[in-house]
């Protein structure tokens, strides 16, 4: 196993596109439901004028404590999913606001962390959770799960085409000893998958499924991306005032699937069947509307941050 990075500054990937992206207006008030370590937030702040606002989330313990360094008025932070969006905004009294950013997914500095778990180059406890105050752990899951879930998540959410060998194989091996470090985990898949893409290890894709699993990643987008269209300021036809901006980065398919499909239903609601004679006014208004193409990392940036490579960005405006 690895020995733990030196300490870096986090990368936020896209960060000049996203800001981009939201169209920031000097007095707005805008959402960053993903902290990290804040590279978002501060340049969203960069932004805003003295009247402008921005509210924070993150589940993510250490990334509450980081963004203590933050001590401007203007800016809030909230220990919260992002699927506590609603909540969190009726708590502060707001409404509406004028961009929302989603950048989903496991961030630098929890794979980075070897006691996060979320990583097979170290050998450390088998965690994998994002927020490490509530929820079980990877270890708990694999500790009691059937075997039929364990190949479930594994086939699902790591698109692991070895997912019945393996959990059987897990199984196996608990009946002996608890599967407690990331070690014990890396090792018993590197036993089972003896064929992978070149280059990749063959825990990637357990790894990713379980991480994925413990912390609902799917079901926690899901639930927030009808909160954050729900909350976002309308359009002013009149005025000709654009309406609030959703910005979504997702880091692999099974995440920009949700997104993509989401936007698509909002930016295109479902016609009557051909032939029904309808009034075009009385055809269902789309909600959204698309801006730009999906939005990907340039060469220079993935040079700095080769976990930019797998990035896409998806942009939408309210109407």
């Amino acid at each position: 196993m690895m020995s733990p990075p030196s300490p870096a500054a986090h990368l936020p990937v896209l960060l000049t596109e996203a800001v981009a992206a939201l169209a920031i207006k000097p007095d707005g008030l805008y959402v960053d439901a993903t902290f990290g370590r804040g590279g978002h937030s501060r340049a969203i702040l960069e932004k805003l004028g003295p009247a402008g606002r921005l509210v924070a989330l993150d589940r993510d313990p250490m990334a509450i404590a980081a963004g203590k360094a933050i001590t401007d008025p203007r800016f809030s932070l909230v220990h919260a999913a992002f699927s506590h969006l609603d909540e969190v905004l009726t708590a502060r009294g707001v409404s509406n606001v004028d961009g929302i950013l989603l950048d989903v997914g496991v961030s630098s500095p929890q794979l980075d962390d070897p006691s996060r778990g979320m990583s097979f180059r170290f050998d450390a406890p088998l965690d994998m959770r994002m927020d490490t105050t509530q929820g079980e752990t990877a270890a708990d899951f694999l500790a009691h799960a059937e075997q039929h879930q364990i190949e479930e998540v594994i086939r699902e959410y790591g698109e692991e085409r070895f997912a019945h060998a393996l959990a059987k194989a897990l199984v196996a091996a608990r009946s002996g000893q608890r599967i407690s470090s990331t070690g014990q985990l890396a090792a018993l898949v590197a036993a089972v998958v003896r064929t992978r893409e070149p280059g990749q290890h063959p825990a990637t894709r357990t790894f990713q499924a379980l991480r994925i699993h413990v912390n609902r990643e799917l079901e926690e987008l899901s639930l927030t991306l009808p909160q954050a269209l729900g909350r976002l300021q309308p359009g002013g036809q009149e005025e000709g005032q654009p309406g609030g901006r959703l910005a979504v980065i997702s880091f692999h398919s099974l995440e920009d699937r949700i997104v993509k499909r989401f936007l698509r239903d909002a930016a295109n609601p479902p016609q009557p069947p051909k032939g029904v004679p309808v009034r075009a006014a009385d055809l269902p208004e789309p909600t959204l509307r698309l801006v730009g193409k999906p939005l990907r990392a340039g060469a220079a940036e993935i040079a700095a941050n080769p976990r930019a490579r797998s990035a896409v960005m998806r942009v939408a405006e309210m109407l």
